[in-house]
């Protein structure tokens, strides 16, 4: 007996011994996540529970010149089904009311989404599509709808809401106005003024604390944020929707009337070069146009005849001719190293001026006024090419500006051709913008001006900067050379190329251009035309400059020209714009003062000058005005949706605490 209890003896110490071992182990691997990996443990128990969400920072919007919304963020719900969420009897009593509600409001029979839910039900789909792209307005009402107004937990609705950027104004200017996206890679992209002030437009997101609870759901642990967002501002531009909308019709129904493959137009204001309107259309293979691409800042071509103003402006600078004159025309057909330049009026001018030449848009004139006295010296008149400009690109805000081509004599491929090819706008490349800015120098008196398409970025009422007009050139030549070019731009359109466009009743000056396009490429096989014509108005007053490109016009009639097919819209464009534009009546009796005017006023001031103590009720305010109000309370304010106040988180006639946190619901 004692043997067997000896055995016993050993049997317990051996067991505490190994509990003992356990026990030291256990402390140790305690101690080491305690202290040495227990701040590994500690960050991942946080991480898996609690992380940072970001806050979206409201996106600025962009406004036209005349406070017309051209781009604004909007809130976009979508509306999912936990079917196996709600108890089973609460789906049941529900389903059928439920299904009668989505019907009136999503336009599906009922017996749809009664089929629909109870297949979600049985099927245990836990994330069922009910709706897609709701307005809030919508996604208030389904939030209100039987078993969904019991919550996620209980009523088994999800909501996801992401933000979306519309253009209320539709598909006007819409490349100008842009966007900003992310492309399936993730890099960054965008177009327009979306992009090009996105640093402005985006503001900043802020940042919350989340805690992780039951059902993969997050909520706060402290009711204020980690970083609070920083809105976006909102952005100017000088864009003028009357005078947009005007461009945008006369330019489509020009390109439908000759079938044409794309065109462009831009409005701008001659003193400040901020454009006013810029439309650019391409067809679809519908044969609809819309935009895609911005032709007028990015498509740099041969411009053809309205590059004549150059050799005019340098001739006339020079001093090597007048516009007096005479040069022969040659019977319309000159030859330079075996090829040949052409009149389009067969059998030419005969001996006419250089203005004249100028105004019927007489190749070999101006060819023959620009190598005559160019062709011992190029350099001099490709000088004064690139003293406009004409040589580099404008440089504004926008990416994808498209490349100017200017030969220089120093270059390899210079031959004896180029000069002559020059002074009637071939062996040249511009953009369409670059020819407007020339001509806008021209009708602004010497001064060329950078085109602008923002002029202001402002938060709320208060400007944040200010974009004043920029001058490239303060004097791109001499008064007396711009008095000659102006007189010479109004004949063109009183008697020259583009007399089919001239009103006793409105004076406008240009240049008419056609130009063949890829005649060079397989043998000229698609070689087309574009048209094209370049001016101001009033001509006496310039306030506007114009150019009108369209390419690709239908050569059926054989009216293809600038004055035939680009000439009419800058007509329409001009006209419109002074004969549409509202009246300026003057009012009288301003200073005159009604009595019950001044006691109504006096007592609304008397009143605004005592401190509210409380919260005021401003259900039923819009909410710019009831965020305006609480603000100058010092109060914070947070809105969800759009419209009218509907709910207000902190009730009326509660004491008012400066810095205290409002939400509004609006609807």
């Amino acid at each position: 007996m004692a043997v067997e209890d000896k055995y016993i003896s050993y049997r317990i110490y051996l067991v505490a011994f190994a509990i003992f071992l356990m026990a030291i182990a256990i402390a140790v691997k305690l101690t080491n996540i305690q202290w040495v990996e227990g701040d590994y443990y500690r960050k991942l128990a946080k991480e898996r529970t609690v992380k940072n969400f970001v806050i979206p920072a409201n996106k600025g919007n962009i406004y036209s010149a005349d406070g017309s919304l051209l781009a604004t963020s909007i809130p976009n719900y979508e509306i999912r089904f936990d079917a196996v969420a709600p108890k089973s009897e609460v789906f049941q009593k529900n389903v059928k009311s439920l299904s009668d509600s989505l019907a009136y409001v999503l336009g599906k029979p009922s017996g749809f989404f009664q089929t629909e839910l109870r297949r979600a039900r049985a099927n245990k789909n836990r994330y069922y599509l009910v709706a897609r792209n709701l307005s809030y307005t919508n996604y208030m009402k389904i939030k209100g709808f039987p078993l969904f107004n019991l919550g996620a937990y209980k009523g088994g609705i999800i909501v996801e809401q992401e933000t979306v950027r519309e253009n209320p104004i539709g598909k006007i200017a819409e490349r100008t106005i842009g966007y900003e996206r992310v492309n399936p890679d993730g890099t960054p992209d965008g177009k327009g003024i979306e992009w090009a002030y996105r640093k402005y437009l985006n503001g900043k997101d802020g940042k919350i604390m989340k805690q992780k609870i039951a059902k993969g759901q997050w909520k706060p642990i402290r009711d204020v944020n980690e970083i609070d967002p920083q809105d976006g501002y909102d952005v100017i531009s000088t864009i003028d929707v009357f005078i947009q909308d005007i461009a945008h019709h006369a330019l489509l129904k020009q390109l439908e009337d000759y079938q044409a493959d794309h065109g462009c137009v831009v409005v701008m204001e001659t003193k400040t070069g901020q454009i006013k309107a810029i439309s650019n259309l391409g067809k679809a293979k519908d044969g609809s146009y819309y935009e895609t691409t911005n032709y007028a800042y990015a498509e740099s071509h041969e411009p053809g005849s309205t590059f004549k103003l150059v050799d005019l402006m340098t001739i006339l600078e020079d001093k090597v001719a007048d516009t007096s004159t005479v040069y022969d025309s040659k019977g319309g057909v000159i030859k330079y190293s075996g090829k040949s330049v052409r009149d389009s009026h067969d059998g030419g001018y005969g001996k006419i001026s250089l203005a004249r030449g100028f105004e019927v848009s007489s190749n070999t004139v101006m060819v023959q006024a620009v190598y005559n006295n160019y062709k011992n010296n190029p350099s001099k008149f490709v000088n004064h090419v690139n003293s406009y400009g004409l040589n580099k690109k404008l440089g504004m805000e926008f990416k994808g500006e498209g490349k100017p081509f200017i030969p220089q004599p120093s270059d390899p491929h210079w031959s004896n051709i180029s000069l002559p090819w020059m002074a009637f706008g071939y062996g040249v490349s511009v953009t369409p913008l670059q020819t407007l800015t020339f001509y806008n120098s021209v009708a602004n008196n010497g001064v060329m001006v950078k085109p602008q398409l923002v002029s202001e970025i402002k938060k709320w009422n208060t400007t944040i900067k200010k974009f004043e007009p920029q001058v490239i050139n303060p004097k791109v030549c001499s008064q007396a050379t711009i008095l000659k070019l102006k007189a010479v731009l109004a004949n063109v359109v009183k008697k020259g190329t583009g007399a089919k466009l001239y009103s006793k009743d409105f004076p406008m000056a240009g240049k008419t251009g056609t130009a063949q396009v890829n005649y060079s490429k397989n043998g000229g096989s698609e070689k087309y035309y574009a048209s094209s014509f370049v001016g101001y108005f009033p001509a006496d007053h310039p306030k506007y400059s114009c150019i009108v490109v369209v390419h690709k016009p239908s050569t059926v009639n054989n009216n293809y020209y600038g004055a035939d097919v680009a000439g009419p819209v800058f007509k329409r464009i001009a006209q419109k714009i002074f004969t549409d534009a509202p009246s300026t009546n003057e009012i009288k009796n301003l200073d005159k003062k009604i009595l019950k005017q001044e006691t109504d006023y006096n007592s609304y001031f008397v009143k605004s000058q005592k401190k509210t103590q409380s919260i005021p009720n401003v259900k039923g305010m819009s909410g710019m005005d009831a965020i305006a109000l609480l603000e100058n309370l010092g109060m914070k304010v947070k809105a969800i949706g759009v419209g009218k106040v509907k709910k207000q988180s902190l009730q009326a006639g509660q004491s008012l605490v400066k810095n205290t946190t409002i939400l509004l619901e609006l609807s």
